[in-house]
């Protein structure tokens, strides 16, 4: 399952997103995953977690993006739930690929089993219906 958290910037997506970690954390029989841009979110997140900053294997664009998270779960079967903080400024704020790539995440979870959701900063209303799909 593919979910969003969407809202333009300082409407709490990354606030939302930590209570989501760290509720899997505690209630899930496998891993969670939490990836975001810099690793600043470790402070707030439970320290069952993995932690992953995009910065620090240079991943930038979509299919970069999409190969990232493949290899977390080709790396490692146990992994329920991937959470995603900045999604957009990872990939990119092209609507047309970000649909795509959700398109491409969504067959990665239905074959590892593990649940996805991603915060993405803009407003519904400015999103095409091929995204909005994924929205919670």
């Amino acid at each position: 399952m593919v979910k969003l958290i969407l809202g333009s910037k300082g409407h709490g997506k990354t606030k939302k997103l930590i209570e989501l970690v760290n509720a899997a954390a505690t209630n899930t029989k496998g891993f969670v995953v939490c990836v975001d841009k810099s690793g600043k979110l470790g402070i707030n997140i439970s320290n069952t977690v993995r932690l992953s900053a995009t910065d620090e294997y240079d991943v930038y664009g979509y299919a970069a993006f999409y190969g990232f998270l493949a290899g977390i779960c080709a790396g490692n079967y146990d992994i329920t739930d991937v959470f995603v903080d900045a999604t957009l400024r990872i990939g990119t704020r092209d609507m047309d690929k970000l649909s795509a790539f959700l398109d491409a995440i969504e067959k990665l979870s239905r074959f590892s089993e593990t649940d996805f959701t991603f915060t993405v900063s803009e407003d519904k209303e400015n999103l095409p219906d091929s995204v909005l799909k994924y929205c919670a």
